[in-house]
């Protein structure tokens, strides 16, 4: 086996990748080595870039958080996986690279029915959604869930996943054809927030129940106006760019509730509530019930277009970055 791999690093903070070679990461303990075949690209893969993320790794460094790919090698205390099995896994960094090194409590075994891009941006978006919507809004059928961003990453996975949890779905997006295609994930009502005041379209259509946000900004603001009494808010990310303050003065007036969601964190204090969640989405998923959608597809050495293309909000659906198995 060679030994070493070509990898996207990142020397300077708020910087462009490089494309370099570096070694081939070892195994160790309960580690699985993985050749990777798809990156997902994800909201957080700028924010580390630009040192504004809550994981902070030294530099030089390979952003990509989510993976698909076969098992290699592994550690002497690994159990449960064997070589040649296909994965999903989720670290911190590192993904933009031939290979990785992740715990084994990190993987999660995958049937080939699910494509490489499409496994690749799997677990974070769905996870991220299903989470959030599931065990932490304890969303109910029949309530109104307002989803911003409604056709990006993850924004699209939860008109999908409120659909099928039978909420009545209003999307918001900044453009016709990112409705049209929250539309065809399920969405029950369309809000342009380019051309209409979201605030009186979501309170016509009898304000929200639950609001799912990863814009943040001033639609952070409106939908907090917008939502009913004992409603729930969940803050999911600021592709705006702008982190909004909470005025606690509504909150208590309106009895609402904020509900923090970081999936990651999971696989800290409680890998059980992301494993038990993915299992149910691929089975979702076998089912026909799911439709991941990944229309951006770039090579390893155009990961800097990749993030650039999220960064300026032009994706519909997921982003990914595909490992050739030669460079």
């Amino acid at each position: 086996m060679k030994q070493s791999m070509k990898a996207m690093q990142l020397f300077d903070l708020g910087h462009k990748l490089k494309l370099v070679n570096v070694p081939i990461p070892v195994p160790m303990g309960n580690e699985l080595q993985i050749r990777i075949e798809a990156v997902g690209i994800n909201f957080a893969d700028l924010l580390i870039c630009e040192g504004k993320y809550q994981i902070r790794p030294e530099l030089p460094f390979s952003p990509g958080m989510e993976v698909c790919g076969i098992v290699t090698d592994l550690g002497p205390e690994c159990q449960g996986f064997q070589k040649g099995d296909r994965i999903v896994g989720f670290g911190n960094f590192g993904g933009l690279a031939e290979y990785i090194t992740l715990h084994q409590n990190q993987c999660l075994q995958i049937s080939n029915t699910l494509a490489d891009v499409e496994a690749a941006g799997f677990m974070v978006a769905y996870g991220t959604s299903h989470v959030a919507l599931s065990h932490r809004a304890r969303l109910t059928p029949r309530e109104n869930l307002l989803v911003l961003g409604a056709s990006g990453g993850v924004g699209r996975t939860a008109v999908e996943i409120g659909h099928l949890m039978g909420a009545n779905v209003i999307a918001a997006a900044s453009n016709n054809d990112k409705l049209q295609e929250a539309k065809r994930s399920g969405a029950d009502h369309l809000v342009n927030t380019s051309t209409e005041d979201l605030l009186s379209k979501v309170k016509s259509l009898g304000g929200a129940d639950v609001v799912y946000d990863p814009v943040g900004g001033e639609l952070f603001k409106l939908a907090l106006r917008a939502t009913n009494p004992e409603g729930r808010i969940i803050p999911i990310g600021f592709a705006s760019g702008e982190i909004p303050s909470i005025p606690a003065n509504i909150l208590l007036v309106k009895n609402l509730t904020v509900i923090g969601c970081y999936w990651g964190g999971y696989m800290k204090f409680a890998p059980n509530v992301i494993r038990d969640s993915l299992c149910e989405l691929f089975g979702w998923f076998e089912a026909g019930r799911l439709s991941p959608l990944v229309k951006d597809v770039f090579p390893l050495e155009e990961a800097n277009l990749a993030l650039e293309t999220l960064k300026l909000r032009k994706a519909i659906g997921k982003v990914v970055v595909r490992i050739p198995r030669d460079l």
